[in-house]
This record gives structure tokens, sequence and C-alpha cells, in this order.
């Protein structure tokens, strides 16, 4: 068990957390959440001892082990990719380096074998001789090339890092274990994965994630933060938005009924207060008047923008042809004969862990990039906005934000644009802001104002829910629904997925194509697909040969 005890957390003026007090207990997964800002990841620095609080403090069962998801990518460059793995048990790896030294001791003493069994025994309780079967079991979970265990950390590439990373925190069945955005970067596949492994994991986990499937999926209770406080509710995350939901209606409701006695006391009261044979009960209805206290109801800090994506031409029936599309990357054939239409209603969703093809695809769609053969035509009633998952090129200049957004505005009125940015909750002087100095989300909202403002009947989203809130990645995933245009896009949020697309589509390692009208769910429970991939994975392997 691990709990906060009194925390406060003062940051300048500002209090972070006041007076926190919540006990995290052992077979419970909860959700940490709360609006951006709110000091979600802050907590869990506090719960690792990373930050002490201003005041509180944070207590442990004794002998129990934490493990938590780090964040400097760089941190084990020098160290083997199983060897950083094992160091989730930092105990194990050093028992495991002094074996090693103690063993190429040149002569053995007696001493020496004296120390070494006594490690031998410790090494065996603590199940070290699984120690690199298990490491590797959880990194071919999570996706890393068996290929890559023995390389360097230094030699792997942003996105394996992040599951290497996690692969550590997960080692060696820790009995608290904190992760924070740990499906970040992970491809859905993995995000399965680990989703089984929370589920099945008996011990305490707190999380932080922006995934609401995620969170529903392996969330047992919810820790929500707002005003400095932390709340907690039994269940996932939907039973939370619902619980407090309704826990807001039903005080609006006891204050509306407080109100009325409220009004009918002061009306009594008023009337019958100077008058002698009425007076005692004038009297106690003052009394009862002094004793009703409305509830104090706070709006909630979160904050949802209003995302409306309204098309100023409809859509024709001719929307895209794409005919035997190839792309080769140094050396890695990411698109091969790529063939489909794309008809006026099609909202497609391209999935499965070859990201690197379906963002070539979508440069290529979008205009950025040149096909190695083949072509693709676009319909002439369609106008198209394109969310690229990189976007430094778009913010690498001295505008601000204003300025920015006005270059891609048919109306250059100030007014006109900075209701576009009200909308993604750029204020005031956000306004005068540089694009140079936002940070990830408020680049992200940047790109969904200039699509807003653009009025396009396609939407191309590369991976938009990226360092969105919670908030945000609900509006976006409303306006699509609703959205009466064509959409192609690709996302790491299940939820996202299945309640936008209608169209699923996969470009499997070697760039052949998956095409099929489905929902999401659907299309991962279908044996069909399972063949597919399953067929060409076997067809690229016999053509390597």
């Amino acid at each position: 068990m691990i709990s906060a005890n009194n925390v406060t957390l003062r940051v300048g003026k500002k209090a972070l957390f006041e007076d926190v007090n919540i006990k995290f207990v052992e077979g419970q997964c909860y959700g940490l959440i709360g609006a951006n800002g709110a000091g979600k990841s802050t907590f869990l620095k506090i719960l690792t001892g990373q930050i002490e609080p201003s005041k509180g403090d944070v207590a442990v069962t004794p002998g129990q082990r934490i493990s938590f998801l780090e964040q400097d990518h760089f941190k084990y460059d020098d160290c083997m990719v199983l060897d950083t793995v094992i160091r989730g048990n930092e105990r194990l790896y050093q028992i495991m380096k002094e074996k090693d030294e103690i063993y190429a001791h040149d002569p053995f003493t007696e001493e020496d074998g004296n120390k070494a069994s006594m490690l031998e025994a410790e090494f065996a309780d603590m199940n070290g001789w699984e120690a690199e079967s298990d490491a590797a079991q959880l990194l071919n979970g999570l996706g890393v090339d068996p290929d890559l265990h023995y390389k360097m950390m230094a030699e792997l590439d942003g996105s394996n890092k992040v599951k290497v990373l996690l692969a550590k925190a997960l080692f060696g069945n820790p009995d608290i274990l904190l992760l924070d955005e740990p499906t970040n970067h992970l491809d859905l596949d993995a995000i399965a994965w680990l989703e089984e492994f929370l589920i099945n994991f008996e011990n305490t986990v707190i999380v932080v994630s922006h995934d609401r499937y995620f969170l529903n999926k392996v969330c047992t209770q919810i820790a929500d933060i707002d005003y400095a406080k932390i709340q907690l509710y039994a269940g996932n995350y939907d039973f939370w938005y619902e619980s407090s939901q309704l826990l807001i209606k039903q005080m609006k409701e006891a204050n509306k009924k407080k109100e009325e006695k409220i009004k009918e006391l002061q009306e009594f009261i008023q009337r019958f207060s100077a008058n002698a044979s009425k007076s005692k009960q004038a009297t106690s209805r003052k009394r009862a008047l002094e004793k009703i206290e409305l509830d104090d109801i706070k709006p909630s800090s979160r904050r949802y923008p209003y995302i409306d994506f309204r098309p100023e031409r409809e859509i024709g029936n001719d929307v895209l042809v794409v005919e035997n599309l190839s792309k080769t990357v140094d050396g890695e054939k990411l698109l091969d004969n790529v063939s489909f239409i794309v008809n006026h209603d099609d909202k497609i969703a391209f999935v499965g862990s070859n990201e690197k093809a379906t963002t070539m695809l979508f440069k290529i769609l979008a205009g950025e990039e040149e096909p190695d053969e083949g072509e693709f035509k676009w319909g002439v009633t369609t106008s198209r906005a394109y969310f690229p998952k990189d976007n430094t090129k778009e913010f690498s200049n001295e505008l601000n934000i204003a300025e920015w957004l006005t270059q891609f505005s048919p109306d250059p009125d100030p007014t006109y644009v900075r209701g576009f940015l009200g909308r993604m909750l750029f204020a005031g002087e956000d306004g005068v802001k540089k694009v140079k100095v936002l940070s990830g989300g408020e680049k992200v909202r940047c790109l969904i104002s200039k699509m807003m403002i653009m009025a396009s009947n396609v939407l191309i989203f590369d991976d938009p829910t990226n360092h969105l809130d919670m908030e945000s990645i609900t509006a976006l995933n409303n306006a699509l629904i609703k959205f009466n245009g064509v959409e192609i896009f690709t996302s790491h949020d299940h939820q996202f997925i299945q309640t936008t697309a209608n169209r699923i589509m996969e470009i499997v390692p070697g760039g052949k194509l998956i095409d099929k009208i489905t929902t999401y769910d659907e299309y991962l429970e279908s044996d069909e697909m399972a063949r597919k991939r399953q067929g060409y994975s076997e067809e690229n392997t016999e053509d390597e040969d």
C-alpha cells in the first residue's frame, strides 16, 4: 500500500495540492485523471520521492518495492537492452554484476566462495535464473524485436526506447507500479498486450493516461484531481464520468429544493414577523432558515475546446482513386502496389504497427512526397486539410499564433481569426505568443484551428491524439463523428477509432494493404484479418529468403 498524508505542494503562490489524503491499496488499478496542469505527473513524482511536498508525507508499506516508468530516454544509453529491463529490479541486477565479478577472480578464494554462495541463494530467491527470459518476454509482448535485445540502448530509436523503459517498469513483479502515459508511442498491438498485463497484475497500479479505452479496460478506481484535491471513485473512466455528472446533478437538484424552502420560509417570516399570534412560528422558521446551507458546487476546472469542422463545399461522389502506389525508403519497401478507392461517406482509420508506411502514404496524398510508382487522383469537388505527425516545419518561424493562423484563413479579419483560436482555448494574450515556443499540445490545437478555418471536406489526420488532453480528445472525437465529409486518419486511441471509423485499412510489413468495411472492434476480432496478416508476413519472409 502507498498513501499520501496531508500532502500539500505549492508552486509560488499557487497550491497544486492542498492537504491531500489518499490510500492506494493492493489489487486495485487507479486511473489518475485531471485537466492539463492539474498535477498528475507531479503527483506521481511525489509518490516516488522525486519531488518533496511542501507539507505532509508519503508512506509505503515496509518492504514493498516501487517501480515507475522513467521519462529520460537517454539515461541507459550505455546499457544493453536486456540489462536495462532487468534493472527494473536494481537489487537483482546488482547481484548479477557482483556474481560475475567474484567468479572472475583469479585466484578464487574461500572468501569468494562464501560470498558467491550467499549471492546465489539471494539470486535464486528473486527468481534470478528466469530474469533474462522474463525480460525477453516483456520486450516481445511490447513489440521489441528479438534482434534488438542484445543491442545497446543508444542504438535504438525513440519508440523502442520507450518500450524498453516500460518493460523495465513492469519487470520483476513490483509491489507498486506507477505509469505516466504508458501508451504513448505504443502501437495498438502493444497497447492491447499492456492492457492484458495490467488486468492480470495483482499488486497496486497507478496510471496516468489520456486513452479513455485504456482506462476503461484496466482501471478499477479513478482518482480525480480537481481544485488541488483528489477524489476517489469506484469503477473505470466511464463510470467516473457518469458518477461525477450524476453527483453534480443531484447537488443542483438538492440546492433547488433548498432554495424553494428558503423562499417559502422567507415569505412566511416577512408576512408574519409583525403578527403577535404568529411570532413564535416566525422565530422558529428563522432558526430553520439559518440551518439551511446550499451545497458549494464548483464547475470543473476542465475546459473543453469547441471543435466543429464545417465544409465550405459539399463533397461529390468522386473522392480519391489510388492505383498501384509503391514507395521504398532506405531499402525498406513501405508501400507495395497499394490501390484503393475512397467513397464520399468513408471514414477510414489506418491501423497496425507499420506506422512509417501509413505516414508515407499520407504525405504522398497530401502532396509532400512522390511515389516511386503508381498514381492517385483527387476528385474535383474535394478540398483537403492535412494534419502531419511531425509538425516541426509548420512552426519553425517567428510568427505569433494569430499571424500563423491568418495564413490559412479565407478572411484575414483579426476578429474572425481569433474566434477560431478562442474555440481551441487560446484566449487574450495567447494570440501574440510565438508559435515556435508552443508546447506539444498547443501546437496540436493550433493545427486543429487551421483545419477548422480551412473548411475542407476531406480531413487527413496522422495521429492527432498525441499530446492532447482527455477533454480535447473527446471534443475532437465528437467533432469527427458528426463531420459531414471524408476522413482518413490514424490514432493510437482505441475508442477514437471505434466510434469514428466505418472502414479499416492496414498496411502490413512489406507494404501490402488490407482493406475492410467494418468497425475497428469487428476488425480486431476477425479471423479472416488475422489469417491475412499472417499470410502477408509469411509471404514477406519467403521473399526475403
